[in-house]
């Protein structure tokens, strides 16, 4: 398993993945999402296996703005240029990812 994990220094759900991980004994990369953001390859990865609208974390102080873009290509734009409009977790192995704490999905990559 090649385990990333992105996310937010003070996202309950990050430290909680991340936890899930480490009790089991599965190394992982930890990818701090504001800090670092995603590369435009990493992201489309991401939204073919969850979708665009999942990945959007509607508490995130300017997230209405997407609502007001109609192409997702402009969504997607705006994510890479504001990570701060992505919601964690995220945690991918290769193609595969989740987005949020998604325990029972992770059990079947072990």
């Amino acid at each position: 398993m090649n385990i990333q994990i992105f996310g937010k220094t003070k996202c309950f759900d990050t430290k909680k993945a991340q936890r899930y991980f480490k009790e089991r004994g599965v190394k992982f990369q930890s990818i701090d999402l504001p800090r670092y953001g995603m590369s435009p390859k990493e992201l489309e990865s991401v939204i073919s296996c969850v979708g665009i609208e999942n990945l959007i974390d509607s508490k995130a102080r300017n997230a209405d703005i997407l609502k007001y873009l109609a192409h997702d290509a402009d969504k997607l734009q705006k994510l890479l240029d504001d990570p701060s409009l992505i919601k964690t977790p995220i945690v991918r192995n290769g193609k595969i990812a989740t987005v949020g704490y998604c325990p029972d999905v992770w059990k079947t990559w072990e």
